[in-house]
């Protein structure tokens, strides 16, 4: 059965009338306390092995609208953003294994004393401990809101100059003691969490995402998306905004807002077949996305080459490469490691073609990636030792690739 239009036009409150992240805080406030089943779509699909060490408790209270923990791996260090009361974290407690390592970030007292009321017992029933909860804003991962909160306890803000003396200690915070560090994350989960950022923080929040995955690290993101944008009634509604429709992305902004923030090899892994809900016609659903990591580096020329091998007659990767059915498409050693890695987004689709004597890296000369050039056989066996100097359309779009 499909959902019907939920029809806002004329919903009284207006756009700026209230504060979207204190309406957040209140209504994820009261659901810790008692399950609310309309906060967000149900989500299924989580290995029953997993959730049967989970106290009742904590899947009861669980709000989310995806199932981005089938992506993790033995030894990964995760961070999830929104964690809440602390079901995927420990869902992927499990699958990272005792060398794997947990953190979830959240930013509502209710719910972070529910994950953090079971540590120990979790500990004991997965038989590690590997998992910690932090108090912080997902777009904001560097400042630890609980050693914020200590300052505040000993130094209440009285006066202007305390409130100085407080945000000057933030700083000092995020740059001596941040809460994520740079680049120490394997891999970021979050499901139906981002939406609820104030829109005009969601570039901060990819740009956090990026700078705490390591080179290579990836993001699975489970979140609301919408087939339209939203209608100002809508956005003036507090509760549309808590309830993960106010804030959900566009279908096609979700994966630009990966690519600008830096990430690359975006794909989309899940999307409802159904909207979850249709209000003034717009359609809200479920969607799943994973992104890469870019591993930045020197453009090095070592004499390697990929070939596409299809179904489509040519593509274009996330730097501008384009990549013909076939052809073998020169590239810098940093392109063919990301184009050949089997735990990547693109080795199902591209063969690596190593020369028989590869040039050492530190001999390497600088590859031009914008010449748009083919190797020759000769050159990949050895036979011609002159660099290729075919010509083809440029194989990098418009600005630099890499």
């Amino acid at each position: 059965m499909k959902p019907r239009d939920e029809n806002k036009q004329g919903h009284s409150g207006g756009a700026g009338g209230f504060g979207v992240e204190q309406e957040v805080l209140d209504r994820y406030a009261q659901s810790a306390g008692q399950f609310e089943q309309s906060l967000c779509c149900p989500a299924d699909g989580h290995d029953p092995a997993l959730l049967k060490l989970l106290p009742d408790e904590i899947i009861e209270k669980d709000y989310g609208c995806g199932n981005p923990a089938p992506y993790a791996r033995p030894g990964d260090t995760v961070v999830d953003l929104g964690s809440g009361v602390g079901k995927m974290c420990y869902i992927l407690a499990q699958k990272v294994g005792p060398e794997g390592r947990v953190i979830g970030v959240d930013f509502n007292d209710a719910m972070l004393e529910v994950a953090r009321k079971y540590e120990d017992e979790m500990a004991e029933r997965i038989g590690y401990r590997n998992v910690s909860f932090r108090k912080g804003r997902i777009q904001d991962l560097a400042l630890d809101m609980d050693k914020a909160g200590r300052w505040l306890a000993a130094n209440p803000i009285e006066d202007v100059n305390q409130l100085a003396a407080f945000n000057d200690y933030c700083r000092t915070l995020r740059r001596e003691q941040p809460m994520i560090a740079d680049g120490s994350v394997d891999l970021i989960v979050s499901n139906c969490v981002l939406n609820l950022v104030e829109t005009g923080e969601k570039a901060k929040l990819f740009t956090e995402m990026a700078r705490v995955l390591k080179p290579g690290g990836r993001a699975v993101i489970s979140d609301i998306v919408c087939d339209e944008d939203p209608t100002p009634a809508i956005l003036a509604d507090p509760k549309l905004w808590s309830g993960c429709i106010s804030g959900a992305f566009g279908e096609d902004r979700f994966l630009r807002m990966f690519e600008e923030a830096g990430f690359h090899g975006m794909e989309i892994l899940a999307r409802g077949d159904e909207p979850w809900r249709i209000i003034d016609g717009i359609e809200f659903r479920s969607m799943t996305v994973r992104a890469w990591r870019d591993a930045p580096g020197p453009c090095l020329d070592r004499r390697q080459a990929v070939v596409f091998t299809g179904p489509w007659k040519q593509v274009r990767d996330d730097e501008g490469h384009i990549y013909r059915r076939g052809e073998r498409m020169a590239v810098c050693d940093r392109t063919y490691r990301m184009l050949t890695d089997p735990d990547g987004p693109y080795a199902a689709h591209m063969i690596g073609i190593e020369p028989a004597e590869p040039d050492p890296l530190d001999e390497a000369p600088a590859f031009d990636c914008h010449s748009g050039v083919v190797r020759t056989p000769g050159e990949t066996k050895g036979t011609q030792s002159t660099r290729p100097t075919v010509q083809r359309n440029a194989a990098c779009g418009p600005g630099h690739c890499c």
